[in-house]
């Protein structure tokens, strides 16, 4: 049985855009592509024929990963959650230089302080509220958070 894709409404439309771009878009030029490079004549040199079919196997394999992904997606719309606690989709001030916002593991952006549900650090600080401290387990040790505050805001 598959497991449960949560995610936000955001990520869930930028899987849907990217199914779709390589579904109506990048599929067919890419076929074409190799249409008019098997025409050319013998295959086992032509290289427009042998890259075209080996990204044709890439995007095939990119549609049945988004399909599989999207079968299994719940949306959570973080709008829609009025919790004290941390759950999935809330931003939570965690002291003064960290902020997380945690998110389904398609939508995962470190860089945004955008984290799966499915961390080490989300599964630490999820039914957490503020005041909680939370000790997370990393690769370079051992960190301490506390939970601030906790927001539910649109993610995009």
């Amino acid at each position: 049985m598959e497991k449960n894709n949560y995610i936000t409404p955001g990520g869930h439309r930028r899987l849907l855009a990217e199914l779709a771009g390589l579904v109506k878009e990048e599929r067919p030029e890419v076929t074409k592509l190799v249409q008019w490079a098997a025409s050319n004549g013998d295959r086992s040199e032509n290289a427009d024929y042998l890259y075209g079919k080996r990204r044709l196997r890439e995007i095939d394999r990119r549609i049945r990963f988004l399909t599989k992904r999207l079968d299994a997606a719940v949306v959570v719309d973080p709008l829609k959650i009025s919790s004290t606690l941390i759950q999935f989709g809330a931003t939570d001030e965690a002291g003064a230089s960290k902020r997380f916002t945690i998110v389904g593991v398609d939508e995962v952006d470190t860089a945004q302080g955008r984290i799966s549900w499915q961390s080490p650090i989300g599964k630490a600080l999820l039914g957490r509220g503020p005041g909680d401290e939370v000790l997370v387990k990393v690769p370079a040790g051992e960190v301490t958070y506390e939970v601030v505050a906790i927001t539910y805001q649109p993610i995009e």
